[in-house]
């Protein structure tokens, strides 16, 4: 009765990595994750993945930075206490929608970017106090490592020793 296993190959060099996931999508073999100490092009291609959403995301955390700063320009300046500052008439907000142009822009670059690096921090459960979830501390530096779950460990092994593997490690699941 085989057991399923956890195996990690650890590679030196990204070109390595490369070619390892490249033989491994070629034989259909599924990679559980990949974990390097940098971004490496084309790596996402090769893995198959998908596009990320998370630009989606950015787009509706900037539409409510503008409506916000929208609504409170509106709010503050023709609706709660309308003055007549400069000679801006007060009684329509596209006469003085010019002047909050620029605040409208700072809050859609502040909502979008601390909103969508919040969503990035939850969505890979890096927030505070989380349990890491590497499984070996030298990816942070200069390796670059492959993470399979599977029942057919031989078949693997080979592969990665075929594509320039530096180390391999077998894990129960």
């Amino acid at each position: 009765m085989s057991t399923t296993k956890i195996i990690y190959g650890l590679y030196a060099d990204d070109d390595d990595l490369m070619d390892g996931v490249k033989a491994f999508r070629a034989k259909g073999i599924d990679i559980n994750e990949v974990y390097t100490p940098f971004p490496v092009h084309g790596l996402d291609k090769a893995m198959g993945l998908r596009k990320t959403r998370l630009s989606d995301a950015a787009f509706i955390y900037a539409v409510y930075g503008v409506t916000t700063a929208i609504l409170i320009s509106w709010y503050t300046m023709n609706h709660d206490w309308p003055q007549n500052i400069g000679g801006k008439p007060s009684f329509a907000w596209w006469e003085n929608m010019p002047a909050f142009v620029v605040p409208m822009f700072e809050l859609m670059v502040f909502c979008a970017a601390h909103m969508m690096s919040l969503t990035f921090l939850i969505r890979n459960k890096m927030y505070p106090l989380a349990a890491p979830q590497n499984p070996d501390p030298r990816t942070t530096d200069d390796k670059f490592m492959m993470e399979f779950v599977s029942n057919d460990v031989e078949a693997i092994k080979q592969i990665l020793i075929d594509t320039g593997v530096e180390e391999i490690t077998v894990k129960d699941a």
